[in-house]
């Protein structure tokens, strides 16, 4: 599931989603059930009131985005997330990385691995880790 857009301002879940989507990305990702409009829009509004239907809304939009799937239980509909938030993070940190060696060579590998010393010197170690035994398995 590639994303069409990634921002390089805000974090987490906004580099994929604008702010109400990921907002309701993360109350659907913290329940274990489906979840309908109005729990969602409860859950949200208690930080700050939300109209119902702008949750409607972006709801439906993240469904046709192929994030959330919706089906209909009694006289209303459950929403629940396509793949969980580790996975669409594993999914989209993969196609970022892959565009950006695409398109940038070396140049994007020595930039990651010099952002990787300033973030934790402890991943270059798992990257030499890593690439020791991908030359085993070869």
């Amino acid at each position: 599931m590639k994303m069409n857009t990634f921002k390089y301002q805000g974090s987490g879940l906004e580099r994929f989603f604008g702010p109400l989507e990921a907002k309701v990305m993360e109350v659907i990702w913290a329940r274990t059930e489906p979840t309908t409009i109005k729990e969602v829009n409860a859950r949200i509004s208690a930080d700050k009131p939300m109209s119902f239907n702008t949750i409607m809304t972006v709801m439906n939009r993240l469904v046709d985005k192929g994030i959330l799937q919706k089906k209909q239980q009694a006289k209303s509909y459950v929403y629940s997330a396509v793949i969980t938030k580790e996975r669409f993070l594993e999914e989209q940190s993969k196609e970022l990385s892959y565009d950006l060696v695409k398109e940038f060579g070396s140049l994007a590998v020595t930039h990651m691995i010099d952002a990787m010393e300033q973030v934790d010197p402890e991943l270059l170690n798992q990257l030499e880790q890593q690439i020791q035994q991908w030359k085993k398995d070869r």
